[in-house]
């Protein structure tokens, strides 16, 4: 058979066989089926290699029955080698890592590059800190998905409206078992990126000449996380001062990480109209603008207050002293007529007299 299947292919006139088709379309119809399907990409190469020597009538030409048996030995491997590969499960994706907005569309691609079973099993996991769980088993979706996916022939799994909680590892499975390889998987990386939404801005409103000042802008909603770019009067405030004319003779720091603008001494060019824009891949967000002024310090207007304020402790203290000094907070002496009668004790009885200023005994005291 192999003989007349090397004959057959080097009489065939202006026969080719590329690599890009199948094997069994390119060969002579009269050759197998058996041995068509069990050629490789590799075949045509040596049928032509075979076929030029056998034609050749040089005396270089190797022998016609040590070509048949080398290419026995060759066909024989190539069939062992292509049967096997016909009888394995092969999937691919087209995507490992996709990508999508927020309650938009999106596919994660498995498919079946080879074959045999008739009817393989599939099955999708989400794979999460906690393990992987099902989103389409026993030919239904199931978990997190139900409702928002489905899937499309052969195995490729369609999320019609993407959350953010569906970013995930997710893994298609293929069970065929009548396959000589049963088993094939893949692993597709999702991302559902989401918009930020608007940061929460703290400016403050007014600022002394030469002091510090601290501007800060928190968003925590979007995914990936969000990147910050401060503006002042719609103008972007560069992450280095220098680099920048209007903002040369500034001197602070900017975090586009963390969204802080710290000022370490705002000179009057610093006042403005300040804003805050959190972005991501999904979109940007923004605060409202807000005012912050500078001001300069009054040191003269402040010594003259402190002045005022020690001139009217002094005047208080001096006129407390001048009130005490001429008795307004002094007590009242004791005179005879508030004087107070102690109380009689029994058997005893006092007599005051007007002369004396002071009680005698009546000569009723007993001793």
């Amino acid at each position: 058979m192999l003989s007349v299947a090397m004959e057959t292919y080097c009489n065939a006139p202006s026969l080719s066989l590329p690599l890009s088709l199948p094997m069994s379309l390119s060969l002579p119809p009269t050759l197998p089926l058996s041995l068509a399907l069990s050629l490789s990409p590799s075949t045509p190469k040596l049928f032509q290699l075979l076929c030029a020597c056998t034609a050749s009538q040089s005396e270089h030409c190797i022998d016609s029955k040590m070509a048949k048996t080398r290419l026995a030995c060759v066909l024989t491997i190539l069939s062992t080698h292509c049967y096997f590969s016909v009888l394995a499960i092969v999937l691919k994706t087209s995507n490992e890592a996709p990508w999508t907005n927020e309650f938009d569309k999106i596919e994660l691609s498995c498919l079946i590059e080879s074959i045999s079973t008739t009817n393989p099993r599939i099955e999708w996991k989400k794979i999460t800190t906690e393990g992987p769980s099902y989103v389409y088993f026993d030919k239904k979706i199931s978990g997190d998905l139900e409702n928002r996916a489905m899937i499309r022939e052969p195995a490729t799994l369609v999320i019609t409206n993407a959350t953010r909680s569906d970013t995930a590892k997710y893994r298609c499975e293929v069970t065929a078992a009548d396959d000589h390889r049963s088993f094939d998987e893949i692993v597709i990386d999702l991302v559902v990126r989401v918009k930020p939404v608007v940061p929460k801005c703290s400016v403050p409103k007014s600022v002394p000449f030469g002091k510090s000042a601290e501007l800060s802008c928190v968003e925590e909603e979007g995914f990936p996380k969000s990147q910050y770019q401060w503006f002042k009067n719609k103008e972007e405030v560069p992450d280095d001062p220098k680099t920048s004319l209007k903002f040369f003779n500034s001197s602070y720091t900017l975090s586009a990480d963390t969204g802080t603008l710290q000022f370490i001494a705002v000179r009057k060019e610093d006042a403005g109209e300040y804003f805050c824009r959190a972005k991501n891949d999904a979109g940007y967000a923004e605060c409202p603008p807000q005012q912050m002024e500078v001001y300069d310090i009054d040191v003269l207007g402040i010594l003259m207050g402190v002045l005022v304020v020690v001139i009217v402790l002094m005047s208080i203290t001096a006129g407390i002293c001048c009130a005490y000094k001429r008795g307004y907070f002094s007590t009242q002496k004791q005179t005879g007529n508030n004087y107070k009668v102690p109380a009689k004790g029994d058997g005893v009885d006092y007599v005051r007299t007007e002369d004396e200023g002071d009680f005698r005994h009546k000569s009723s005291f007993v001793i």
